[in-house]
């Protein structure tokens, strides 16, 4: 992509998610007549969460048009911590199921660290456990989280060779923020990881060839920030009130306030349609990954680079 001059190339999620999930379809064709089988995404959904009822359904659809098997179990929110832990271990032991995922948030009741770490971590697809975590860390083979991947991967069609680029990541959850950090310095990347808490995160900000923004606060990356041509990767979504919409209007924003950092930025990732689809893409990438790993077979070409 070449940036034009004053106004950000924005980056398409959509198109880029729609890329790399074809590249999933074919991996899974050269696989699964070696694998004997279809590879399998298990997805676990406790309550009634709209949005993630809604994220479930896309990821489903997803992962069978790519040709991989799809199991969904659904347990209403009264649900005991035990039995969901029980349900996670019955999909450990089955040997059909490649990938599992435990939809967050949990019921208040549930503790989440507990039923992530019940997760086999060579089936552990949004790469959470505590020992996908310290694979990332010691550089070992593993799955990494999906989100964090995602924004390597459009940083890397963006900008091209990413060796020496300057990086701030703002945030530092396991989700996004720390592993984002981790992935960034695996391509040779000078990295910064900040927080709302950062003293002259401006600044920082800044001299940054890449800022990944995951603070989860709406619009808090202002257009000044921005070093003029860098790639902006805004991993938030907020809901805000939207006046000029009608009473009780709202919208979604990211963590940057768009229409600034457009202005000075080379890319940028829209709120939504930029990072969030780039979430399932890799989940998908990440069950393919685990059904050749666990059989003990090459990764598929298709998915080689991913």
């Amino acid at each position: 992509m070449k940036p034009v001059p004053g106004a950000a190339s924005v980056i398409d999620g959509k198109a880029a998610a729609a890329l790399i999930d074809s590249h999933v379809k074919a991996g899974v064709a050269q696989l699964e007549s070696r694998l004997g089988r279809a590879p399998c995404l298990a997805v676990v959904l406790v309550g009634e969460d709209p949005a993630s009822q809604v994220y479930v359904r896309n990821k489903v659809k997803r992962t069978e048009a790519a040709g991989m098997r799809s199991i969904e179990i659904r347990r209403d929110a009264r649900i005991e911590e035990a039995e969901l832990v029980g349900i996670v271990e019955a999909l450990n032991a089955d040997d059909a199921v490649d990938g599992i995922l435990v939809q967050m948030p949990l019921p208040g009741h549930i503790d989440p660290y507990r039923v992530v770490e019940t997760i086999d971590p060579d089936k552990d697809v949004d790469g959470l456990t505590a020992t996908s975590a310290g694979r990332l860390v010691q550089g070992a083979p593993g799955l990494r989280p999906c989100t964090p991947s995602g924004c390597v991967w459009l940083a890397r069609q963006a900008l091209g060779e990413l060796s020496g680029k300057s990086v701030v990541v703002i945030g530092r959850s396991i989700l996004v923020g720390k592993p984002a950090a981790f992935l960034f310095l695996e391509q040779n990347c000078t990295v910064m990881l900040s927080h709302s808490r950062t003293l002259d995160l401006p600044e920082h900000c800044a001299r940054a060839d890449i800022v990944v923004a995951a603070a989860g606060r709406p619009e808090m990356v202002k257009g000044a920030w921005i070093k003029e041509g860098a790639c902006v990767l805004d991993v938030g979504i907020n809901r805000v009130d939207a006046p000029e919409k009608g009473e009780g209007g709202t919208k979604l924003v990211g963590d940057v306030a768009y229409d600034e950092a457009a202005r000075r930025a080379g890319f940028i990732t829209p709120v939504p349609g930029g990072i969030g689809p780039m979430t399932i893409a890799f989940l998908l990438v990440n069950t393919l990954k685990a059904a050749a790993a666990r059989a003990g077979l090459a990764q598929p070409e298709a998915i080689r680079g991913l």
